[in-house]
């Protein structure tokens, strides 16, 4: 089982993933604990749009999206507070295709 990845080079340690391929398109959907102390970064990272994803232990590489995501608060200001977060990326169509 995949236990992390990759979004524009910053770790996110994995507790769920998913691949499959929508539409000829890699589309991957992870699940992971967000604490009080990573949420700027991660939220600041998720709002970038375009990314560059590696899934190391499935030696995948691709450049996606964010397709879904949500989480279980949206506050995590709070010391000691841990949030769920649920995203699915989908691989942004190579040139030329459809």
């Amino acid at each position: 089982m995949v236990k992390e990845i990759l979004l524009n080079d910053f770790l996110l340690k994995v507790e769920t993933y998913q691949e499959a391929e929508v539409h000829g398109c890699k589309q991957i959907t992870i699940d992971f604990k967000v604490t009080h102390e990573e949420y700027h970064d991660v939220t600041t990272l998720l709002y970038k749009g375009i990314f560059e994803i590696k899934v190391p232990e499935h030696n995948l590489a691709f450049q996606g999206r964010v397709q879904e995501y949500y989480t279980s608060v949206t506050n995590l200001y709070e010391k000691g507070k841990v949030g769920d977060f649920h995203v699915s990326f989908i691989e942004l169509k190579k040139e030329g295709s459809i």
